[in-house]
């Protein structure tokens, strides 16, 4: 099995749709895939989450939700502000870890930028090195995304976490000059490569459409290779443990 972790060089950068078109772009390869959101703000119990958002637009899909909390705030912030118990790592770990058992990937959709505080001392970067997933960066095409996008890279890194791709979260039909040269400049100047381009609006294609095309704004190559290696990964998690149990 693998682990992806999604993150976003800020708030509002497509993180939900993106996650949604991988899982079904991964699911049309015949992978098993889950999608886990540790901490969702902004909503009240019984209120569709970004994971409806995900079930409403893949289909039948495997989704976890570890924690919500009502104010549109960082997770921290939300519990604090509501007197409610921040989430703990060790949650996050124990909802991820079954999902992980049972599928090939497993997307763990974060908050905002990669260091939103999750709690007060927990960021999607502990989760990340928690769960062993590498790490997809969502970013914006416009002004503002190469330093955005450097930055999160830069701190992935510095927490030997692997930056495996960059995802324009939303491509606008015309696209300005800026938007233009950074489609290039991203991959040059962070040295991760662009993998996928997702169009302004996707996220209000019917769900047919959205399921057909979604694997058409991903590097067929790297949509291959990374779910060829998850296959890999379960196959070899599998047999060890079968050969564990047999002793």
């Amino acid at each position: 099995m693998s682990t992806m972790i999604i993150t976003g060089t800020s708030t509002d950068v497509g993180k939900t749709i993106v996650t949604a078109a991988l899982a079904a772009a991964m699911q049309s390869t015949g992978a098993r895939v889950a999608v886990c959101k540790p901490a969702q703000t902004g909503m009240l119990p019984g209120e569709p989450g970004d994971l409806a958002v995900v079930e409403t637009l893949v289909g039948p899909i495997t989704t976890a939700e570890c924690v919500r909390y009502r104010d549109p705030l960082a997770p921290e912030t939300a519990a604090r502000n509501q007197g409610a118990e921040p989430v703990r790592l060790s949650t996050i770990v124990d909802t991820v870890a079954p999902l992980q058992v049972a599928h090939d990937v497993t997307l763990i959709e974060g908050a905002g930028g990669i260091l939103v505080r999750l709690a007060p001392d927990l960021t999607l970067l502990d989760v990340a090195a928690a769960t062993g997933a590498q790490a997809l960066v969502v970013t914006t095409a416009g002004l503002g995304a190469l330093n955005h996008c450097e930055l999160t890279v830069g701190a992935l890194r510095a927490r030997g976490i692997r930056p495996a791709g960059l995802v324009i979260g939303s491509w606008p039909a015309e696209p300005d000059l800026a938007t233009r040269h950074n489609r290039t400049d991203l991959p040059r100047l962070s040295g991760v490569p662009l993998v996928g381009v997702v169009p302004s609006g996707a996220g209000s294609l019917d769900p047919e459409t959205f399921r057909s095309a979604a694997s058409g704004w991903f590097d067929a190559n790297w949509l291959t290779d990374w779910t060829a290696a998850a296959r890999v990964a379960d196959l070899h998690h599998t047999t060890s443990n079968t050969a564990h149990q047999a002793h």
